[in-house]
């Protein structure tokens, strides 16, 4: 059955097939194609940035267009690690924990999530709108919090999903 993976790109056909929970199925579509957004974004981004400063010389730009670069890779990646992760166990025949797919994907999901609140932290002040409805208190929150601690809950959930895949590969 390893014959079928074919590397980087036929991981995901085969993480899809050889899942053994429909959650991690669907994290599989899910996964892919935030990722796919997401680094369509970033690259987006660095086009726009590279155009608007194509007529300034090197130095300190040179490094924020690599940093966007870096950020996209450490946003889209944590995304295909469960995917990727998952493929790798069931072609090689490792063992592992039992709802391992399913942790996997769990901890997949989360890390959507982590993005989405990070989004929201990092917002510029300027277009914040007003809180309100019933997410208005978690939102609140969210504002207070200072904009350099979007870091914090992607980063939390990487290093839960590294401990995770190290747990429960034991």
């Amino acid at each position: 059955m390893a014959e079928a993976y074919r590397g980087v790109i036929g991981a995901f056909p085969y993480a899809f097939r050889q899942g053994d929970s429909l959650f991690f199925r669907l994290y599989v579509i899910v996964g892919t194609l935030a990722a796919l957004f997401l680094g369509g974004l970033f690259t987006l981004a660095l086009v726009v940035w590279i155009g608007q400063t194509a007529s300034t010389p090197g130095g300190q730009l040179t490094l924020s267009r690599t940093f966007i670069a870096v950020v996209g890779l450490f946003t889209a990646g944590p995304l295909l690690a469960p995917t990727l992760l998952v493929a790798r166990k069931h072609r090689k025949g490792l063992s592992y924990h039992p709802r391992y797919d399913t942790i996997m994907a769990v901890l997949g999901y989360a890390f959507l999530v982590s993005l989405y609140l990070a989004a929201i932290i990092s917002m510029p002040e300027s277009f914040r709108p007003e809180p309100s409805g019933l997410t208005a208190p978690i939102v609140a929150v969210l504002y207070a919090i200072p904009q350099l601690g979007a870091i914090a809950p992607p980063a939390g959930l990487l290093g839960l999903m590294a401990a995770a895949h190290y747990v429960l590969s034991r």
